[in-house]
């Protein structure tokens, strides 16, 4: 359960990571792991994805839409001229290697690349495949997810380290007693990268000052990790292979509130090519599925990113916002004015429109809510805003 204030009111819990909503998840992995490939089938775009080290060198960016049964439902029912999905914004950084933290390969830049996201798919190798190199020279997932992992904490520990040094200049010899604070509690976190060895999410419970402090430098170690096992199509299909519960064994142990999700680039670009018909036949035929929807959706939850609707004859919208948003904020996301003048928010769950068939039916079985300024909006609330017009002032 969420923290509570003294008045009862639910308080937000704080999170490590910016603020907003125009945020993005990166694809990062050693080279020729397939994350090109996999950026390709995500975006459907055409990165280049040949066959040698650091062919993505500048970063490619797209917004992905997110799959949604739920947005397709409304837009199916009212058929409006307008659709309007909410969007993951996801960028294909070139591969790591070993050494990247001291400029190694094309290091120091692909890790500014990193630190401009927000989230990351730790895009890992467990195929075979003797057309394509592996700079580390042998398939070994857990070893190439312990070289990303040392990368990134060794970057923090260099960008660590002069920040230490002005804390320390200002707040202890120069006695900023306001700077104290900060410069214990970037001690605290030093001493965890650099002595303990580990990353920032690796924490269980920072405190709401020291994620305060922690937002000012947006470590690399900080953002949330989903680890994408790419397998052959073989392998995929009968759910088998020897690396994925050394994967989990390991991310359980150091990493044990990320998920794992295994895909099959080869499958996914194979899909790319067949119409609709051809893939649901093969899928059948396989006794498969694609992973596409379930790693997209699994992105924008990492980003702590959801939407509500508005949803009419004219336009079906999702309307993205940060998790634990209030009402007027979300209204805002709409048009200023709507928080500005807020009144109410007339709110309806999916759930129960689906159910019921239609708005009158859910005001009939009283499920339809009136919410104040406190509500806090929840995924895919149906929400239809009250809200007064601000008043222009006069002309003299």
């Amino acid at each position: 359960m969420p923290p509570k204030k003294a008045d009862g009111e639910l308080k937000a819990l704080p999170i490590i990571g910016r603020f907003g909503t125009s945020l993005k998840i990166g694809i990062v992995g050693l080279p020729n792991v397939g994350k090109s490939t996999f950026f390709n089938v995500l975006t459907k775009s055409e990165a280049a994805a040949e066959n040698f080290p650091f062919c993505t060198i500048d970063p490619n960016e797209s917004r992905v839409p997110v799959p949604d049964e739920r947005f397709d439902f409304l837009c199916d029912y009212h058929k409006p001229p307008s659709k309007i999905p909410a969007f993951l914004n996801v960028v294909d950084i070139a591969g790591l290697v070993k050494g990247a933290h001291a400029g190694q390969g094309l290091g120091n830049a692909f890790l500014s690349h990193i630190s401009a996201c927000d989230a990351i798919f730790h895009l890992t190798r467990a195929f075979e495949d003797d057309g394509i190199v592996h700079i580390e020279g042998s398939v070994d997932p857990v070893r190439d997810i312990e070289i990303i992992h040392e990368e990134l904490r060794l970057k923090d520990e260099e960008l660590i380290v002069p920040i230490i040094d002005k804390l320390e200049k200002v707040a202890v010899r120069g006695g900023d007693k306001k700077l104290k604070p900060e410069f214990d509690i970037m001690s605290k976190v030093k001493n965890w990268i650099i002595d303990e060895k580990k990353h920032v999410r690796f924490y269980p419970d920072w405190n709401d000052k020291e994620i305060e402090v922690l937002n000012k430098h947006l470590l690399l170690t900080s953002k949330p990790m989903i680890y994408l096992v790419n397998l052959s199509e073989k392998d995929y299909i009968r759910r088998k292979n020897k690396w994925l519960i050394k994967i989990k064994e390991w991310v359980d142990k150091y990493d044990p509130k990320a998920l794992v999700i295994p895909f099959s680039g080869a499958i996914e670009l194979k899909f790319q090519e067949m119409d609709e018909e051809e893939q649901t036949k093969y899928l059948e035929e396989n006794k498969t599925q694609s992973a596409l929807a379930k790693i997209i959706k699994t992105g924008f939850s990492s980003l702590q990113l959801e939407y509500f609707f508005t949803a009419g004859v004219d336009e079906v919208r999702a309307w993205t916002i940060k998790k634990g948003t209030k009402a007027p904020q979300a209204a805002g996301k709409i048009h200023t004015d709507f928080e500005k003048g807020f009144i109410m928010a007339e709110v309806m769950k999916f759930e129960d429109f689906k159910a019921e068939g239609c708005e009158t039916a859910v005001k009939s079985a009283g499920k339809y809510r009136q919410q104040g300024r406190n509500y806090i909006v929840e995924d895919g609330d149906i929400i239809f805003f009250k809200f007064n017009t601000p008043q222009q002032s006069k002309k003299k």
